[in-house]
């Protein structure tokens, strides 16, 4: 099975949770749309009364109408946001590992990126910025840290994630298992070395097991946690024409060696997808960044071998 650490003796047990990193972007979508199923928001309010006042003010002054940004432009990536996230910060961490950064402090870097990248809603620029702004929108609609609403909004416990948690903000789940180690061979980061805090507030920061993020996307797609037909295939409808993106909202609808797959993948090598026409998730989890094409590799033998079976 591999090891838990280089250079030790302690062997990988199952189920060890990791960070997902992005794939944490699809938890956030699901919480919103569940506002959304719940009528407290909708997808095209304009979010400038939904952030907080420091917050835009920020964006505000940089030239952002935040009027004319919807909830939707969050969660497509078509605001037009500069994002904070760029190799001037992967500098920052590389440097400065153990820095303890705060959401607000990103969301200033974004504020200070400069103009607009396009008019909101005809753009796609993936960056962690909207993501984060859709967070404090979360903590405005339900007076909750962004964290636990997500929590209650999804319905951890009812759906069994028992070990799925915000790293840094929540406790480990009592019987969690110890994080595994994560690399960049390339930058010789070792995911233990780093404070997480620079990857937390909703672009990324949540940990889980290989199993738990499967079984997340494999409820999510069979209507157990939004119960709204419509809405929910709204996670997976493009945005943008499919040429210009293939995100939609928390989601990228992709095409798997011929098969239609809903797909989000992690900063540190962690992917997975629903693929509809077998009504089955594959999740993959490889510990080492650059060698993560092996997932698909392995997604791929496993499509083949359910196909062989049936």
């Amino acid at each position: 099975m591999g090891h838990s650490e280089k250079g030790a003796q302690s062997q990988l047990v199952e189920d060890q949770p990791a960070l997902i990193a992005s794939n944490t972007k699809t938890y956030v979508a699901v919480a919103i749309l569940k506002l959304v199923e719940a009528h407290r928001i909708n997808l095209q309010d304009p979010i400038a009364d939904l952030l907080k006042p420091q917050t835009r003010k920020l964006l505000s002054e940089a030239g952002y109408k935040l009027h004319d940004i919807t909830i939707k432009d969050l969660l497509s990536h078509t605001s037009s946001i500069k994002d904070y996230v760029d190799s001037s910060y992967f500098q920052f961490v590389e440097e400065t590992p153990l820095h303890r950064w705060s959401r607000n402090e990103q969301i200033a870097l974004s504020a200070g990126k400069g103009k607009p990248l396009a008019e909101p809603g005809t753009h796609f620029a993936y960056g962690d910025i909207n993501y984060l702004l859709l967070t404090e929108i979360l903590e405005s609609r339900t007076g909750k840290p962004f964290y636990t609403a997500i929590r209650d909004l999804i319905g951890f416990e009812k759906l069994g994630l028992r070990s799925t948690w915000f790293i840094q903000l929540e406790e480990p789940p009592q019987d969690a298992k110890p994080l595994v180690h994560q690399y960049w061979e390339t930058k010789q980061w070792d995911s233990y070395d780093l404070d997480p805090s620079w990857d937390l507030y909703g672009g990324g920061g949540m940990a889980a097991t290989v199993k738990d993020l499967a079984l997340f996307f494999q409820k999510l797609f069979d209507g157990e946690i939004i119960a709204d037909k419509e809405l929910l295939s709204q996670l997976h409808t493009f945005v943008l024409p499919q040429e210009q993106s293939n995100y939609c909202l928390g989601i990228r609808t992709i095409s798997f060696h011929g098969q239609t797959g809903y797909y989000h993948g992690g900063f540190w090598g962690t992917d997975v997808m629903y693929l509809p026409d077998y009504d089955m998730t594959i999740a993959v989890f490889t510990l080492e960044k650059d060698k993560r094409d092996i997932n698909a590799a392995l997604s791929y033998a496993f499509i083949q071998a359910i196909s062989g079976s049936k």
